[in-house]
């Protein structure tokens, strides 16, 4: 399956960060995912309910940002891959999760997830 569903520049506010003075105040995040999945039905017959719903999705995925507080972003872009996987029909996930303005010299630092790995292609 090639489809993809993709959101770019998802920005909401969290509780994130080892500091104590991370656990006293929200910061901005900012994420960016693509998710796999087969659009060919929702294309054919034009059903919001035969796709992935970035709404949905994006709504969700700030529900479970500011859930809790998490020491690290390692943590968070973990269960947002995980949820993504068990609640919506995706066989795949890539998700860059960033931090703006974490390091002072560096426009915005994050991780990106990948789940499940891709296979190799068999030559």
């Amino acid at each position: 399956m090639h489809d993809k569903i993709f959101i770019r520049g998802l920005s909401f506010l969290a509780s994130i960060g080892v500091f104590d003075w991370e656990k006293q105040q929200l910061q901005k995040l900012e994420l960016d995912l693509e998710l796999a999945t087969d659009i060919r039905a929702a294309a054919q017959d034009e059903d919001l309910n035969k796709t992935l719903d970035y709404a949905s999705i994006s709504e969700r995925l700030m529900q479970l940002a500011q859930s809790q507080h998490h020491d690290l972003l390692e943590t968070l872009a973990e269960k947002m891959t995980q949820m993504l996987l068990s609640e919506f029909n995706t066989s795949s996930v890539t998700l860059t999760l960033a931090k703006p303005g974490a390091v002072a010299s560096a426009q915005s630092v994050g991780v990106t997830l990948i789940r499940p790995y891709p296979q190799m292609e068999q030559q």
